[in-house]
C-alpha cells in the first residue's frame, strides 16, 4: 500500500535522460514521466564522424552537448548504457571514456545516474535480452506511439538511448532515490545559472523527435 506522500511523489512529473554511449555516434533521449504516462520530448544523436580520429575533440563535443541538453531539459536523472565488453580493448577504452564524460557532465549539475547492461535494456523493452536494434526500435514505436520508420531518427543509436530511458522508468525509481529535483539545489547554490538555463530551455510542448 502506497502512503499518500509516496503516491503524490509518483504523480509528480519526472524528466529522464537516456544515453547510448559511442565514439562516432552517441544516442540520447529525453522523456517526461508522470504516473504511468510517458511523453517523448526528444530523441536524436550526437554525430562525431566529421571530427575524424581526434578522440579528445570528440570527448569535448560530448561534454559540451550534454551540458546544452541538460540546460535545456533539466533532467532529474540520467540512465546510461554500460559499455559492451568486446574483444577490441582500444575500442572499449574509448567507449568507456565517452561514457565517463557523459556521466561527468550530469554530475557537474548534481544529476544522479544509473548504468544498465545492454541485455537488461533489451529485456525490459522487448522481453528478450538478445533483441536486435531494429527489434528494439519497432517495440518502442509500438509502445510509445512514435512516428513511422521513415520519420524516425536516422541512427538506431537514438532509439537505443530511448530504450535506456524507458528501462529506467520501468525500474520505478528503485535505483535512484526519488524526491526533489537535484536541479533545485544546484540553482540555489548557483543563482547565476538560473538566467542562462531559463534563456536556453525550450518548452516541453514544442520539443519533438528528430
Amino acid at each position: 500500500m502506497l502512503l499518500p506522500h509516496a503516491a503524490s511523489q509518483d504523480l509528480l512529473p519526472k524528466i529522464i535522460m537516456g544515453v547510448d554511449p559511442g565514439t562516432q555516434i552517441m544516442g540520447y533521449a529525453v522523456i517526461e514521466v508522470q504516473g504511468s504516462r510517458v511523453t517523448v520530448l526528444r530523441y536524436d544523436v550526437i554525430d562525431m564522424k566529421k571530427i575524424g580520429n581526434n578522440h579528445a575533440l570528440k570527448l569535448k563535443k560530448i561534454f559540451e552537448r550534454m551540458l546544452e541538453l541538460i540546460d535545456e531539459f533539466l533532467p532529474d536523472e540520467l540512465a546510461i548504457e554500460a559499455p559492451f565488453f568486446g574483444v577490441n580493448v582500444q575500442s572499449m577504452l574509448k567507449l568507456g571514456r565517452a561514457q565517463g564524460v557523459a556521466i561527468a557532465a550530469c554530475l557537474s549539475r548534481q544529476i544522479p545516474y544509473v548504468e544498465y547492461a545492454p541485455t537488461k535494456v533489451k529485456q525490459a523493452v522487448t522481453g528478450s535480452g538478445s533483441a536486435s536494434k531494429e527489434q528494439v526500435a519497432k517495440m518502442l514505436r509500438q509502445t510509445l506511439k512514435l512516428p513511422p520508420i521513415e520519420e524516425a531518427p536516422k541512427f538506431l543509436d537514438a532509439t537505443d538511448a530511448l530504450a535506456v530511458a524507458l528501462c529506467h522508468h520501468y525500474q520505478k525509481g528503485n535505483n535512484v532515490k526519488a524526491g526533489t529535483k537535484s536541479w533545485d539545489k544546484f540553482l540555489t547554490d548557483n543563482p547565476d545559472r538560473m538566467a542562462s538555463a531559463s534563456g536556453t530551455k525550450k518548452a516541453p510542448a514544442k520539443a519533438k523527435a528528430k
